[in-house]
């Protein structure tokens, strides 16, 4: 379970760095500094991203084992368990829009990414999960 959730937490930090670290860097970097918060003077900002990357990835190859005898195995369920996850976290990644933090129009990009990358995970580090 943990290799499984370990090759679903790389591919969900690839997919999201490119999203974040990327496409929206820019975005990201002009709100955050609104907030009068400089992101190249937060040096522990990539190591807790990555980190929490590589864990909702384990989380997510659990919650796979944990459906997969109601939904029975394969993409379907990597699928499901992988839109929870997103459900969960991105849910809790919209309270910065709503409060006012962000913007909607950057954390609903920031979320269609969590998607992709949600499902990704899930496919990728589910295909690699055994029944012990």
């Amino acid at each position: 379970m943990i290799g499984g959730g370990l090759v679903a937490g790389l591919v969900m930090n690839v997919v999201d760095g490119v999203t974040n670290g990327m496409i929206l860097a820019p975005q990201w970097d002009a709100e955050t500094k609104r907030l009068g918060i400089e992101m190249s003077q937060q040096p522990q900002a990539l190591p807790g991203w990555l980190t929490y990357g590589f864990l909702c990835g384990i989380v997510l190859v659990w919650l796979y084992a944990s459906i997969r005898p109601r939904y029975g195995p394969g993409a379907k369920t990597a699928v499901i368990a992988g839109l929870a996850l997103w459900l969960i976290t991105h849910l809790a990644f919209a309270a910065w829009a709503f409060t006012g933090l962000y913007s909607v129009g950057v954390v609903a990009a920031s979320t269609v990414g969590g998607l992709v990358s949600g499902v990704a995970g899930g496919l990728a580090g589910c295909a690699l999960y055994k029944e012990a």
